[in-house]
């Protein structure tokens, strides 16, 4: 018996696990038009239409049947399963995924991650070498209650438009800050997105970044992830060289990816985002 690691599509993860786990998907709605994520839109079109679209797209979660198929699958293969959602507090994801878990007892454990995108990510990769050392579903599903409050995401946000837009800041704030090129650092915490500071300009942004990440401290025996949204990495490699401290001594290379739609759509396009395990 093995277990199988089952995410939502708002999961953001290191390329390189992809292939490990089962993913979810969400529902992306443009005014009238809805799209499945990873079926009929990916990230880079995500952000093509959210640059040209006048108003934020929603997400719909998946419904428990949903879920309920993916469980059946791996459970009638003799697969446990361990399910990771996005925080609770910014979806119903968890709900149908633990409406349809008690069909399976004892078989199916259902994780809030309390956080999104490359963090909820980072915890799914954690999983997938939990299940790889021989771990039961279980056994998983009680280190990753511990280890989830540790999981630190960190955000610079490159424009306050789409914050203004999402109600965050108003108007006024996001005029002034674009005329002062104001950057603020953005955080999911216990599955809310809350503001943690502001700097100008995209060097100060990136040290007050390298800050906060250090006043955590980094706990290198775990996954880490680095992303970015929009259709250019080109901020994110910035931060990369004005941050190789943190790293240097660490690690030879860092995994990146491009972020979803979750924090995406909070952020803009142009914000470098930081996910890892504090110590």
């Amino acid at each position: 018996m093995s277990v199988k690691i089952i995410v939502d599509s708002t999961v953001d993860m290191n390329p390189g696990m992809e292939a490990k786990v089962t993913v979810v998907p969400l529902t992306i709605r443009f005014g009238e038009k809805e799209y499945v994520s990873g079926v009929d839109i990916d990230a880079r079109r995500f952000y093509e239409m959210l640059v040209e679209s006048d108003v934020l797209p929603t997400t719909s979660q998946p419904t428990p049947y949903a879920f309920e198929q993916v469980f059946t699958e791996a459970v009638e293969a003799g697969d446990e399963v361990v399910c990771i959602t996005i925080a609770s507090k910014l979806s119903g994801t968890y709900q149908s995924a633990t409406i349809a878990a008690e069909n399976f007892p004892g078989k199916v454990f259902v994780v809030d991650s309390k956080n999104a995108t490359i963090a909820s990510g980072i915890l799914a990769e954690y999983s997938v070498s939990l299940a790889d050392q021989g771990r039961t579903a279980r056994e998983i599903y009680e280190e990753l209650a511990v280890q989830r409050d540790k999981v630190k995401l960190l955000a610079m946000v490159d424009t306050l438009e789409y914050l203004k837009k999402g109600g965050r800041v108003s108007a006024t704030v996001a005029f002034a800050g674009g005329l002062l090129n104001i950057k603020p650092v953005i955080s999911v915490e216990d599955g809310e997105v809350k503001m943690m500071g502001k700097a100008r300009g995209s060097k100060q942004a990136n040290n007050l970044l390298v800050q906060m990440i250090q006043s955590c401290g980094v706990d290198f025996t775990k996954p880490l992830l680095l992303g970015y949204t929009g259709l250019s990495d080109v901020l994110l490699q910035k931060y990369m060289v004005d941050s190789a401290a943190l790293w240097e001594c660490h690690r030879q290379a860092l995994p990146t990816t491009i972020v979803g739609s979750v924090i995406g759509v909070h952020a803009g396009p142009g914000a470098v985002a930081v996910a890892f395990f504090a110590e």
